[in-house]
Order: C-alpha cells, then sequence, then structure tokens
C-alpha cells in the first residue's frame, strides 16, 4: 500500500488536512446557523479537493487532480451556491427544530471520535498500519460517518439534513482518497453527479414541505401519518 511509505512530510500533510475537514464537521455539528453549515461544507470540500490534489501528486495518481478540480467546484461551489439559494428562497435562517441542544451534540460527536479511533487503531493493527496516517484517515472517515447520522438524526431542517448527508459522504470520499488513491476515475465521477441528484430531490422536497405543510422541517411530516 502506497500510504504505508510516505515520507514524514507527505504523512504531516495529509494530517493535517483530514483533522481540519473533521474540525469543520464539529463546527455543523455545534451550530444552528444554516450559513455557518455552508461555510463549513464549502471549507471542508475545498480541503478535500487539496487533499485529492496532494495524494495525486505524492502517490503518483495524475487522474486525481481531475478528481480535485471536480471536487472544488462542484462540492464547494455549486452546491452551497445551490443550497445557499434554497435557503435565501425560503428565508429560513436557523434550526429551529433540535433534539440535542448543540453543545450536547457535540459531547456526543466527540464520543463517537473516540469509538471511531478506538476502531480504527483494531483495524490498523490488524493489517500492519499502526502509526501510519491510514489509521488517521479511518478514525476521520468513520468519525464524519457518524458525524452526519447525527446530523440526519437530531436535526429537523430539511437544509440540515441536506447538510448531514452531504458531511457523511464526504467522509466517504475523504477516507476513499487516502486509503484507496487508485479507485477507478468514473466511480468518483459517478458519486459527484449523484450528489447533484440528492440535493435537486431535497430541494423538491423542501418545496413541497413549505407549500403542503408551511414550514421546512421534516419534523412535520408525521401528520402525514395515518
Amino acid at each position: 500500500m502506497v500510504i504505508a511509505h510516505l515520507d514524514p512530510l507527505a504523512a504531516s500533510l495529509f494530517s493535517l488536512m483530514t483533522i481540519v475537514s473533521l474540525l469543520l464537521a464539529f463546527v455543523m455539528l455545534g451550530s444552528r446557523w444554516l450559513d455557518n453549515y455552508l461555510y463549513a461544507f464549502a471549507g471542508e470540500s475545498w480541503v478535500i479537493a487539496g487533499l485529492s490534489a496532494s495524494v495525486g501528486y505524492y502517490a503518483g495518481y495524475p487522474e486525481l487532480y481531475l478528481i480535485a478540480i471536480l471536487t472544488a467546484l462542484f462540492r464547494g461551489l455549486l452546491l452551497p451556491y445551490l443550497l445557499w439559494r434554497i435557503i435565501k428562497r425560503l428565508e429560513v435562517s436557523r434550526e429551529l427544530h433540535e433534539i440535542l441542544r448543540p453543545s450536547t451534540a457535540l459531547v456526543v460527536g466527540a464520543l463517537a471520535v473516540v469509538f471511531s479511533l478506538v476502531v480504527a487503531y483494531r483495524i490498523g493493527g490488524e493489517l500492519g498500519l499502526a502509526g501510519t496516517v491510514a489509521v488517521l484517515a479511518l478514525t476521520v472517515m468513520l468519525s464524519m460517518k457518524l458525524i452526519g447520522f447525527l446530523m440526519l438524526t437530531v436535526r429537523h431542517e430539511a437544509i440540515s439534513q441536506i447538510l448531514g448527508l452531504l458531511v457523511l459522504e464526504n467522509g466517504i470520499f475523504l477516507g476513499a482518497q487516502i486509503l484507496v488513491p487508485g479507485m477507478p476515475l468514473l466511480i468518483e465521477l459517478v458519486i459527484l453527479f449523484d450528489l447533484l441528484i440528492v440535493v435537486a430531490c431535497f430541494g423538491v422536497l423542501v418545496q413541497y414541505l413549505m407549500s403542503q405543510i408551511g414550514s421546512t422541517s421534516s419534523f412535520e411530516l408525521r401528520r402525514l401519518v395515518g
């Protein structure tokens, strides 16, 4: 595995980018304001784009340069812009329905990181990758997936749930760049375009909620039961 034989500079750079991505996920988890979600997600996407380009350079995968450019354009610019337009059109600025307060959600997120770290160390030990950046990448990947699931669970604003799903997918994408950098380019492209479809579908859902229920909270869908 190429990632197990990186020079210290590359390993430090990859580690820094993965940690910054995780911190930006915590920014989303600990905020109620939708604008903060967008800024953090856009920043996280740009960091992941930089990570893709760095992996392509140090590991010798030139196709990752294209993935980095598409990631920056689609995840870092287009998706935040589309979500920003939805937010402005609906005049929704903050999360109104939440099961956990942001401070409590941050504590749960920290516990998720500890759990992910334990799992990553166990897997890294079994694969002989202990002490490499692969363990950190696996930790951050699992942590971001759990944080994404947590946002989907404790936030009921439709925009929050879209971003929770995008954070979850960002975690998978980040881990893939380090753990399996040779993943076929076609798969990467399909994932990027699937995100556009997801946002478009959620946009339709949000419009339906506003027209039929008068709220953008998916919590109101309980009225359809029975």
